[in-house]
């Protein structure tokens, strides 16, 4: 009958399954073996070392295995710290254990390594006659990642997602340089082209050297302009004591274009080109154990940029300060032990404008609408569109000099989802205030006469009364990559001509306050 298994093939099959089973089994048998070996042999390592952490030892040899990319100049700065020739003194085992690591992690952290290398210990040949009864051999075995990593995807920024399209070259010449490629298509950044080369100094991962360059156009529909810039950059990157130092120069040509046939006369006084010069500093300490959605820990970070005076030159000239501090803490339930998932988070942030003198001369002009400083909307101030706060002409957000704004929000679990998941329901209050110091297109005047006392006098009008606020609730999900807010805004303190948002409003970031 048509259909019918021939009795034949049934034996077959079966006896073929029972051959895939019985290898099956066999193979977790062997790997079964294996681990175990493995994790007898790293038991009786650390029993003998637990041992003889106090033996004295010296370090006759260190080979890294794997490395074939790496240049042997690159490694030997990290490893020859580690020979007992390059000491005053000799090691203990457990001194040269602690030292052989933190080589590995500075490896590690070079970020051209698929994972962290192991160490092995070893005695050299005893009939070698250069070696001592205290000698070690160390053994560091890595396994180097791709030089070659290509991606497409999608991504999200403070109040923007965009696709793009990314090219890394890795360890181009043996010492962990990288070359990146970036394109990108997004929300308000219409087309954005950036190349990147960064490379360690001295085989140092914690201080780092980078140049670049770019050119992008970006819609900025609160001022009813697309600004285009074309230029580079280039960084100096350290880590100390007081946590991630960057010190850069950059020159970019900047141009205020498309207008919307609604732009206000601020807009249009300040639309074509203009070249930046400056220099920036920025020191970050982060101590949020998740910074995306801390639970613990706190935030510093403080930027400073100097452009257009004395040697910089340019068209404008300014000195920008801006500050921002979070700390996160965890409040406890009685009844529950270990972390509850509720934490109460508070954030500050505030910046400052100064109008200097261009080059070497004396006057000083207003600021441009590209350099001013904005507040408003999901990441900064809830319940207030982008740009929502201060200073407008018409219906466009033209930025202020001054600012300050603060944010208290209280994150809870979902029910019957739990703690460890990185979804919260949150309760929050936030404010603040945007001023200029002047008019957005001043005439020209004297510094000792616009400068000093403008700064005091508008530093003091941000305490007269009450700041714009909003409160609300929503629900917060921590992606790896950025956080998604969707939350329900009721604006509490609105000044004149501010745009505020009643009602739900969506925020994508990857700094909240």
């Amino acid at each position: 009958m048509a259909g019918q298994i021939d009795p034949e093939d049934r034996i077959f099959e079966q006896l073929k399954r029972r051959d895939d089973q019985a290898q099956e089994k066999k193979t977790r048998s062997v790997n079964d073996r294996e681990r175990a070996l493995y994790e007898k042999q790293q038991k009786r390592l650390s029993q003998l070392i637990e041992a003889n952490t106090t033996l004295p030892c010296t370090i006759s040899s260190v080979r890294v295995l794997g490395a074939r990319n790496t240049r042997p100049a690159f490694l030997k700065r990290i490893i020859d710290p580690l020979l007992s020739a390059n000491q005053d003194r000799p090691y203990t085992l457990s001194e040269a254990l602690r030292e052989t690591q933190y080589a590995v992690d500075k490896l590690y952290r070079h970020e051209i390594f698929t994972e962290r290398p192991s160490i092995s210990i070893d005695r050299p040949d005893p009939t070698d006659p250069s070696s001592t009864p205290t000698d070690i051999e160390v053994y560091i075995s890595a396994r180097e990642r791709s030089r070659l990593t290509f991606k497409t995807g999608t991504e999200a920024g403070n109040t923007e997602g965009s696709a793009f399209t990314n090219l890394t070259l890795r360890n181009i010449f043996g010492g962990a340089e990288s070359l990146d490629l970036n394109a990108s298509v997004g929300t308000r950044t219409r087309s954005a082209y950036q190349a990147r080369f960064e490379s360690p100094i001295l085989s140092n991962p914690d201080l780092r050297a980078e140049v670049g360059g770019l050119t992008s156009s970006t819609q900025k529909g609160w001022a009813s302009h697309e600004e285009i810039l074309k230029g580079g950059w280039t960084k100096l990157r350290w880590l100390g004591m007081g946590g991630k130092s960057e010190l850069s120069y950059s020159g970019l040509w900047r141009q205020v274009t498309g207008m919307a046939e609604t732009a206000s006369p601020t807009v249009r006084g300040d639309a074509g080109d203009s070249v930046k010069s400056s220099i920036t500093y920025s020191l970050t300490n982060d101590q949020r154990d998740y910074p995306l959605l801390p639970q613990s820990g706190y935030l510093t970070k403080s930027s400073f940029e100097l452009a257009g005076w004395g040697p910089l030159q340019g068209d404008v000239a300014f000195a920008k300060s801006e500050i921002e501090a979070q700390g996160a803490v965890p409040i406890p339930l009685p009844g529950i032990k270990g972390r509850s998932g509720i934490s109460l988070t508070t954030g500050f942030r505030a910046g400052l404008l100064y109008p200097l003198p261009l080059g070497f001369g004396s006057i000083t002009e207003g600021s441009r609408i590209n350099d001013r400083l904005q507040l408003g909307g999901p990441t900064d101030v809830r319940g207030f569109r982008l740009g929502g706060l201060g200073p407008r002409d018409g219906n466009d957000a033209v930025g202020g000099d001054v600012y300050a704004a603060g944010s208290v929000n209280l994150f809870m679990p979902i029910p019957r989802v739990g703690a460890d998941k990185p979804f919260r329901i949150q309760a929050f209050v936030n404010g603040g205030r945007l001023l200029a110091l002047r008019k957005a297109k001043s005439e020209k005047a004297d510094v000792t006469a616009t400068g000093k006392g403008s700064v005091r006098s508008t530093i003091a009008d941000l305490g007269n009364g009450l700041p714009s606020m909003a409160a609300g609730v929503g629900v917060v999900y921590a992606h790896p990559a950025a956080r998604f807010e969707l939350n329900f805004s009721l604006p509490l303190v609105i000044r004149k001509g501010e745009d505020a948002r009643k009602g739900l409003q969506f925020g994508l970031g990857v700094s909240m306050l």
